[in-house]
């Protein structure tokens, strides 16, 4: 697992901030009853066959790896505060791209997975390889960057508005 960036900004809606508070008030909740599932596993005898014990031990893992993920995403959360208006391309930024060679556009949110479920559209990282090359970038320009399978693609950043959500 990476370790968290802790200089990174993460651009959130309030209802997608509310939601992410929310999931970790009830991890957090929930802790004495996972660990008292762990310790009812435990009892019941040999640990190295015991595949309850095991699953609650992995569960609480993923638990804990999660209260971290959104501990730290919520510290760096930038709530409901969209972008300036400015047609540069940053977190918070509905963009629309044209890629090279192609008619149609495509539009999508620069943001956190986390706006995923509550964007209504298409949802890229500024760290994805398509996100890195377009932050910072003014409409009109044409940058090209590298996909995950290796081939160099152009786009061309039609237009870069803020994300009311």
């Amino acid at each position: 697992m990476s370790t968290p960036d802790t200089t990174a900004v993460t651009w959130l809606t309030q209802e997608a901030y509310d939601r992410l508070t929310n999931e970790l008030e009830e991890l957090k909740a929930n802790r004495p009853v996972l660990a008292k599932e762990i310790n009812d596993r435990r009892e019941e005898g040999d640990l190295r066959e015991n595949g309850g014990y095991q699953a609650a031990r992995e569960e609480q893992g993923k638990q804990e790896g999660r209260i971290l993920q959104l501990q730290d995403m919520l510290r760096r959360a930038k709530v409901g505060e969209a972008p300036p208006d400015d047609g540069v391309a940053e977190p918070g930024m509905l963009v629309t791209v044209r890629y090279e060679g192609e008619d149609e556009t495509e539009t999508f949110l620069l943001g956190s997975r986390e706006e995923a479920e509550t964007a209504g559209v298409a949802v890229y990282s500024p760290q994805s390889p398509i996100g890195k090359a377009l932050h910072g970038r003014h409409e009109g320009e044409t940058v090209e960057y590298e996909t995950p399978n290796g081939k160099t693609m152009k786009v061309e950043l039609i237009s870069a508005k803020p994300f009311s959500g």
